[in-house]
C-alpha cells in the first residue's frame, strides 16, 4: 500500500460482508486488503466435497435474485446475477404427518388457502387470516439505496410512504410470534405443523416467514445452482477483477491502535500491516473482546453480547446417495419427518427433523446422485464439552449418522443400501472455520424485539474502525451482509467528500 494519494483499507474476513466491503470500496476509489483466516472465501457461506459430493452448509434461497426485489440490483453489482441459474421453488417447506397427510406451506396465497382448508377447514378465520397478509406483503421490499446512516428526514418520510400501503400487516407480523399464532388453530396437525415451520424457536415474528414467502412466491429469492462456496467465489473474483487483494491463511490477534486510532493489524504469524482505515468483517465477538481487548466499549455494545439471543448453532447431517429424488417437490426449507419415537442427539430431544433433499442442483452430486442433508439446532455447550475428547467427539458423529440413517431409511425404504458418502459437521466445525462466536451461523436472533434493530458500524472512543457483517445487521443472512459492506462505503464516501458510484460487470 504505497500509493499515497488513496486511502488504504484493511479488511479482516473474506466473507460476503467483508468481499461487498471490499467490491464497493475498490469501486470507489479507496485501496483494499482483506486478510482471512481460512484457506478461502466465504466464511459462513461455504460448501465442501466429500467423495464426489458438494455438501452445503448455508444458502437454501437468496433473498434479491430476481428483478422484482431491489436487492437484485446489488447481486449484479457483485457479479452474482451475471454467473448464476437460478431456481425458483412453489414450496416453502412441507411438513409430513404420522398417517401420510403433508402441510405444504405453498408460497402462492391462493393455492395454500386451498390446501390449508382441506386439512382444516373448522380454522377457516386464522388461515384466510395468515394467507390474506401474505396477500398484502406482495409488492414490499427491503430498503436498498442510501444507508440508513445517512438518511435525512425526507428520506424517512419517503420510506414511510412506500411502506404505507403494507403499514397494518406489517405492524401486525412484527408484534405476532408464530407460537402466538399456531396457537389459534384447533385442527391439532395444522397447529403443529405451522410451528415447525420455525423450526420451533421461540418469540419468532410472523413477518419473519411471510416476507420471504412473498418473495419466493415473486420469483425473487431462488436457490443460486452450484452452492454457497461457489457464490462466494463469484463475488472473490468480482473483487479481485476491481483490483482488491485477498490474503488467506492470515488470522488476525489484534488490531493495532495509536491515540484511539485503528492503524493496522497484527497477524497470528506475528507480522504486521497498516492502513488508514480497518474495517472488521470477522465475529464480532472475537474482534470486539479478542482482537481490541475489550478496551472500546459502553453499555450498549456489551449489552448486545449479555443480553441478545443468538441463532442456536448447528448439527449438519449428510448422505451421498446413489438415486435421484425426482418424484420429491423442491422447496426452500426442506422436508420436516416426524419421529414414532422421539430421539436425543446430543443431549437434546427431538420430535420430528428437518431434511433436505438436494435434488433442484445436479451440479451437488454425480449424475443420477443427489445429497441429502439433516439439519438440526443443537446445544454449543454439549459440543464444547466433548470436543476436548477428540475420540468421543468421533464417535459421537458416528452415532449420530448411523441414528439419521435409520430415520432415512424409515422415510425411503431401502436407501441404507445406497448411500457412497456420510458427513457430520458440528458447531465445533463452524468454530475451527470460521471463528463464530458459540458457532452461531446468523449472529443475533430474530426476534419481535430485534427485527430492524440498528447497531452502530463504529465503536465508541475509537477512530478509523468499522465493523460489518451479521454482528452489526440482527436477523442476519446474505442481503444484510452484502448492503452492510455497500452502506459502508458510502458513509465513508460522505465523510471523504467523494461521490458514491457503483457499476456492474
Amino acid at each position: 500500500m504505497d500509493n499515497a494519494t488513496e486511502t488504504s483499507v484493511i479488511i479482516i474476513g473474506a466473507g460476503i460482508a467483508g468481499l461487498s466491503a471490499g467490491c464497493y470500496l475498490q469501486m470507489n476509489g479507496y485501496r483494499t486488503r482483506v486478510f482471512e483466516m481460512a484457506a478461502r472465501p466465504g466464511g459462513v457461506c461455504t460448501s465442501w466435497n466429500r467423495n464426489g459430493y458438494t455438501i452445503d452448509g448455508c444458502m437454501h434461497w437468496l433473498a434479491g435474485s430476481g428483478g422484482a426485489s431491489a436487492m437484485y440490483r446489488i447481486w449484479q453489482e457483485l457479479g452474482v446475477i451475471q454467473n448464476h441459474t437460478f431456481v425458483n421453488h412453489e414450496e416453502y417447506l412441507r411438513v409430513e404427518g404420522q398417517d401420510g397427510r403433508y402441510f405444504a406451506l405453498y408460497t402462492d396465497p391462493d393455492r395454500l388457502e386451498q390446501h390449508m382448508m382441506e386439512i382444516a377447514p373448522e380454522d377457516s378465520a386464522p388461515i384466510k387470516e395468515f394467507t390474506n397478509a401474505l396477500r398484502k406483503m406482495k409488492g414490499f421490499d427491503m430498503p436498498v439505496g442510501k444507508a440508513p446512516e445517512l438518511e435525512g428526514p425526507f428520506d424517512k418520510l419517503k420510506a414511510g410512504l412506500r411502506f404505507l400501503p403494507h403499514l397494518g400487516v406489517l405492524n401486525k407480523s412484527l408484534k405476532t410470534t408464530m407460537n402466538d399464532f399456531a396457537a389459534r388453530f384447533k385442527n391439532p396437525f395444522l397447529r403443529e405443523a405451522f410451528l415447525a415451520t420455525t423450526g420451533d424457536v421461540k418469540d419468532f415474528p410472523m413477518i419473519g416467514l411471510l416476507l420471504p414467502m412473498s418473495w419466493v412466491h415473486a420469483k425473487a429469492a431462488g436457490y443460486p445452482s452450484g452452492g454457497s462456496f461457489e457464490f462466494a467465489k463469484t463475488i472473490e473474483q468480482r473483487y479481485l477483477g476491481l483490483g482488491g487483494e485477498v490474503t488467506y491463511n492470515s488470522a488476525v490477534s489484534k488490531v493495532l491502535v495509536e491515540n484511539d486510532r485503528a492503524v493496522g493489524l497484527r497477524l497470528a504469524d506475528g507480522t504486521e500491516h497498516r492502513a488508514d482505515i480497518v474495517v472488521s468483517a470477522a465475529d464480532g465477538h472475537s474482534t470486539i473482546f479478542d482482537m481490541l481487548e475489550g478496551k472500546y466499549l459502553n453499555d450498549t455494545v456489551e449489552g448486545y453480547y449479555k443480553n441478545l439471543t443468538l441463532f442456536p448453532p448447528m448439527l449438519l447431517a449428510s448422505f451421498g446417495v446413489a438415486r435421484s429424488f425426482e418424484e420429491l417437490p423442491t422447496s426452500v426449507g426442506g422436508f420436516y419427518l416426524p419421529l414414532d419415537e422421539p430421539l436425543t442427539i446430543a443431549g437434546k430431544e427431538y420430535h420430528r427433523l428437518n431434511l433436505y433433499v438436494y435434488n433442484q442442483d445436479a451440479s451437488l452430486a454425480p449424475k443420477g446422485k443427489t445429497v441429502v442433508k439433516f439439519t438440526l439446532m443443537t446445544d454449543y455447550d454439549y459440543w464444547e464439552s466433548l470436543y476436548k475428547d477428540k475420540e468421543r467427539y468421533r464417535a459421537e458423529k458416528e452415532q449420530i449418522a448411523d441414528m439419521l440413517l435409520g430415520v432415512l431409511e424409515k422415510r425411503f425404504p431401502g436407501i441404507s443400501h445406497l448411500v457412497e458418502m456420510r458427513d457430520v459437521a458440528t458447531p465445533m466445525t463452524w468454530v475451527r472455520y470460521t471463528a463464530n462466536w458459540r458457532a452461531s451461523y446468523e449472529g443475533w436472533m430474530m426476534s419481535v424485539d430485534t427485527f430492524g434493530m440498528r447497531m452502530s458500524k463504529t465503536l465508541p472512543g475509537l477512530e478509523n474502525f468499522y465493523m460489518v457483517g451479521q454482528w452489526v445487521e440482527p436477523g442476519g443472512g446474505l442481503p444484510p451482509a452484502a448492503m452492510s459492506g455497500r452502506n459502508l462505503t458510502q458513509i465513508l464516501c460522505k465523510r471523504d467528500g467523494k461521490r458514491f458510484v457503483t457499476s456492474v460487470p
